[in-house]
């Protein structure tokens, strides 16, 4: 199944993220979450790229594990920077061969070996000018073979703008060029605040982004983690929602109540105001994202 063409149909699609397990114990943690998730039908999951040489799979193997086994259509994320050409198609030939169909073409993290000298050593490509920089790079080098590497490409967007990125604006300059390079459908970065998506898809509109855009949704399951990843991306919590999470920061079961609630009004709304679809960032448990599911899937149509 190619992920643009089911998010152009009519029924919202439902898709999933995880990210690989390092130890046994995480992967038979994470079969037990799919198998647990496969029950309610979703529309695709994605694996992330794992990075640091500490994966008890890789990505390949996980992404065709999950389609084989599992049995629900699964997406390969595939980061770039760093990486160079030959790495890069030794990767794609091995999702190929996994009989992977999707693939999330992203830029990843930037390597800093200024902070880290061991990057010079075990990641050389790191530093070397010849190296990928850029998600765009990567979509155009997929899109020179496509007998080779038939994969629908998706990517990656910031409602509230890429964090490195001076303005909002250009960010959406760079978006433009992924799309023109042959990315095929967009899942955003996570928010809590709708606004920032419904302005995000007007303006990418404007600049003749006209592929599907999926909003990216991460239950709130604890305090300190939210805390940590908006830090890292630059996303914004809602003044009201920080003040009930800060009371509650102590007291698991009424964060996760908190957060399952915020996030099933966010999914209600996008979907009513014709988002395709929703991606949930899972953090490899199901529990919040059952419930917001659930939820949605009760509702009268």
């Amino acid at each position: 199944m190619r992920i643009a063409e089911r998010l152009q149909k009519p029924s919202p699609s439902f898709s999933f993220e995880f990210f690989p397990p390092r130890t046994e114990a995480g992967l038979q943690n994470l079969l037990s979450t799919l198998r647990d998730l496969k029950e309610l039908d979703p529309t695709f999951v994605s694996v992330t790229f794992g990075a640091g040489g500490s994966l008890h799979q890789s990505t390949a193997e996980l992404t065709g594990k999950i389609k084989r086994e599992i049995g629900i259509e699964a997406m390969a994320h595939l980061t770039c920077m760093g990486h160079k050409e030959d790495a890069l198609a030794r990767m794609l030939d091995e999702f190929a061969e996994a009989g992977i169909d999707n693939v999330l073409a992203l830029r990843g993290d930037r390597p800093d070996p200024a902070a880290d000298p061991a990057l010079r050593v075990n990641n050389p490509s790191a530093v070397q000018p010849d190296a990928f920089s850029y998600a765009s790079e990567l979509v155009r080098f997929i899109r020179q073979d496509r007998k080779r590497w038939p994969f629908c490409l998706g990517g990656a967007c910031y409602p509230e703008g890429h964090i490195e990125c001076p303005s909002r604006e250009q960010d959406l300059r760079h978006l433009a060029e992924k799309v023109e390079a042959g990315t095929e459908f967009l899942i955003t970065q996570l928010f809590f605040d709708n606004a920032f998506y419904f302005d995000f898809v007007q303006r990418a509109q404007a600049a003749r982004v006209r592929i599907p855009i999926v909003p990216g949704i991460m239950p709130i399951t604890s305090f300190e983690q939210v805390e940590r990843f908006t830090r890292l991306c630059g996303a914004t919590i809602p003044m009201r929602l920080r003040l009930q999470l800060e009371r509650y920061q102590h007291d698991p079961e009424a964060i996760l109540e908190l957060g399952v609630a915020h996030a099933t009004v966010q999914c209600m709304e996008l979907l009513s105001r014709g988002a395709p679809g929703i991606h949930f960032f899972t953090l490899n448990k199901s529990r919040a994202t059952r419930m917001i599911l659930t939820a949605l899937r009760s509702l009268p149509t």
